[in-house]
């Protein structure tokens, strides 16, 4: 790793993940057993918790192109290996040759001890839950959220809601979850409904599932498994001040990706990209269309450059509208000093973020931006909420946090939040 990403991520992260001295192991009972690390963390003073963590086999930066040979039949040439290390990334963790059936268990399995786990870092029993919120690029499950909800104990009657944003997912469900704004009329409103109560958020990503039979050698060696879920109390534990959320169709397909939801798309031209669906009553999925791979594999890259492309730019503009919004919100409540404490931003890769972090400096828009996961890879929807957690000890009661949230479609999903009970 370079001195200066090593700098950023910070010695602690540097080590194998399940090495690290605050996480708990277990084997979980699919095929000959499946590694499992999750860790806690909690924050009595925001009155927030959670947990996060990842399954699977550990692959540092050397390890992973043996895997991927073993994957692809085929060896890499070299000019076709990553530098990872200089895109912020030493290990992501893989699952062996399972079939459909181990994986649903398995998934199973991992959601539903994140939501227990995660609603025990709160101070809360899965019977207080009532809402539960997951993005996931590629489900195992149509009703996934549904079942890991069941299976953690959480009430029948708490609204389950699936985000399909591919790695805005997680974002995207805690702006449903905090601003009322977002609803269309005549749409549930999420946000109204869930204020004040006892909600689950975040991403949960087996994504060595969903690029097992991918040929997209970039692909391979940037994603892994990964998944990170915290408990809030909207309009107490965190508030919403301000927010956007952005859609602009990569027509290019800069960024191919499957939609394994359910999915039957805008009627007319001009319409949200956005379908928003409740399969029952105590359900519903929200699920973006994307530009999908004409060979129905599950990913398809156009390259490194092709991901900055398709992010930065839209990226830094919206950042600028919602970063404005908050400047002005803050001068009309009389606190114009009042500035963003810090941003919590996904973690595609850390050159993406440099360059994102450059361009706003560019437009006079600074705050710590700081590098939280090396040692997972790029695990989409969940990159959010690992990096909250690993940020949330040093956050307190009154600062302002700004999520940034991106992913392929392309979808944006940025919000500022006041923290602290």
């Amino acid at each position: 790793m370079s001195e200066r990403v090593e700098a950023e991520a910070g010695k602690p992260q540097a080590a194998p993940f399940f090495e690290q001295p605050r996480v708990e192991q277990a084997i979980i009972p699919v095929g000959q057993g499946i590694p499992i690390g999750l860790e806690r963390v909690s924050s009595r003073e925001l009155g927030i918790g959670g947990a996060y963590g990842t399954w699977g086999t550990g692959y540092d930066n050397l390890a992973l192109r043996d895997f991927i040979e073993q994957r692809l039949g085929e060896a890499m040439r070299d000019d076709e290996v990553l530098n990872l290390a200089e895109l912020g990334f030493v290990g992501r963790h893989h699952l062996p040759e399972l079939s459909d059936a181990d994986h649903l268990e398995l998934e199973l399995e991992v959601g539903a001890r994140l939501l227990r786990e995660a609603a025990r870092s709160s101070g809360w029993n899965p019977s207080e839950v009532e809402g539960v919120l997951i993005g996931m690029s590629g489900p195992v499950a149509v009703d996934y959220v549904a079942q890991i909800a069941q299976r953690a104990g959480i009430p029948d009657g708490a609204l389950k809601v699936s985000v399909h944003k591919a790695c805005d997912g997680s974002m995207g469900a805690l702006h449903l979850a905090l601003n009322p704004n977002l609803a269309v009329p005549g749409q549930r409103n999420i946000a109204r409904e869930l204020q004040g109560k006892k909600v689950l958020v975040g991403g949960i990503e087996g994504l060595s599932r969903f690029t097992s039979r991918a040929k997209d050698k970039n692909a391979l060696q940037l994603f892994g498994n990964g998944a990170g879920v915290i408990g809030v109390i909207p309009g107490k534990t965190m508030t919403f001040l301000v927010g956007k959320s952005h859609e602009a169709f990569d027509s290019e397909g800069l960024l191919e990706v499957r939609m394994f939801y359910p999915y039957s798309g805008p009627q007319q031209t001009g319409q949200s990209l956005v379908e928003v669906s409740e399969p029952a009553p105590d359900q519903m999925r929200v699920a973006g269309k994307m530009h999908e791979p004409e060979d129905g594999s599950p990913v398809v890259m156009a390259g490194l450059m092709g991901m900055v492309k398709l992010f930065v730019r839209n990226g830094v503009q919206v950042v600028s509208d919602v970063v404005r919004e908050y400047q002005a919100l803050m001068s009309s409540r009389g606190t114009p000093e009042k500035s963003i404490a810090v941003a919590i931003v996904h973690h595609a890769n850390y050159k993406i973020n440099l360059l994102k972090q450059k361009h706003l400096n560019k437009e006079g828009i600074r705050f710590p931006m700081p590098w939280l996961l090396s040692e997972f890879g790029n695990v989409s929807a969940a990159s959010n909420m690992i990096a909250f957690l690993r940020q949330l000890p040093k956050i307190h009661a009154g600062d302002h946090v700004l999520f940034d949230g991106f992913g392929a479609g392309t979808y944006y999903d940025v919000l500022a939040v006041a923290m602290g009970a």
